[in-house]
């Protein structure tokens, strides 16, 4: 695994990719990854991640990830809608 997130490093560095960009993109996809997981459980979630589920709760409204029960075969993007009220 960590060659493999090396080469991803590198990759994205030669592509200008900013590490703000990256640190929220990678947060959103291992965030969406632990709900569908835990089929849109956020204690099993938090208990995946490693974090208090409150803190779970802050960045799943934060990304806009839906807490709706999560099935594997749905994207693993989170989906924004395209308008905010």
């Amino acid at each position: 695994m960590r060659e493999r997130l090396n080469r991803l490093v590198e990759e994205m560095l030669e592509k200008g990719v900013l590490y703000e960009d990256a640190r929220q993109e990678f947060e959103r996809r291992f965030v969406t990854c632990a709900l569908i997981r835990s089929k849109g459980n956020l204690s099993r979630a938090a208990e995946l991640l490693g974090l208090h589920r409150n803190t779970l709760g802050r960045k799943v409204a934060a990304y806009r990830i839906k807490r709706t029960p999560l099935k594997a075969s749905e994207p693993r993007r989170p989906r924004i809608p395209k308008s905010v009220a």
